[in-house]
């Protein structure tokens, strides 16, 4: 009987050492994410961005991030992360933004205060999870075209060629 309580403590302990373990902060991944199902935005195409200003790195940013959508007339995800030349966070923003934002994407360093900055911008909800880092990182990626004039007068004209070669064959 005694080794039944004695094996219950030891099971407690390892409990209480795993919960321990669970409070280290970490970075966001993916999977801890839940989409919301389509139909409950509050109007059609609404999406949801990371949003927070200067925090001290991604982590904190995307822990205390509020969960709303992004108002009308914006489109895309806006993420601006400061660094120390040892790629060690200073701050980090992010933001739902109108294409006018999105324009500037990159890195800059600034040499006088051995800082670099880089900017992305993304399409797509909840799609600025990571940050950029590098010159790799700082893009902006769209899910469709930013201008449809230009891909459907190129679709236009591709179709009107193949039926002028169908007609003189």
């Amino acid at each position: 009987m005694d080794s039944q309580p004695a094996l219950a403590w030891v099971l407690l302990l390892g409990l209480i050492a795993d919960c321990l373990k669970a409070v280290q902060p970490r970075d966001f991944t993916v999977k801890d994410i839940i989409y919301l199902h389509p139909s409950t935005t509050p109007y059609p195409h609404g999406f949801k961005c990371f949003t927070c200003e200067k925090a001290a790195d991604n982590y904190e940013c995307n822990r205390w991030a509020p969960d709303v959508y992004c108002p009308r007339g914006t489109r895309y995800c806006y993420s601006q992360h400061m660094m120390k030349v040892t790629g060690e966070s200073v701050s980090v923003t992010k933001r739902c933004v109108p294409l006018e934002d999105c324009l500037s994407t990159g890195c800059t360093y600034i040499k006088h205060e051995e800082y670099k900055i880089c900017t992305s911008c993304c399409e797509g909800s909840i799609c600025n999870l990571p940050l950029p880092r590098n010159t790799t990182d700082a893009v902006f990626t769209t899910l469709s075209p930013i201008n449809k004039t230009k891909r459907l007068s190129h679709h236009v004209t591709l179709t009107t060629v193949s039926l002028l070669l169908v007609f003189m064959s």
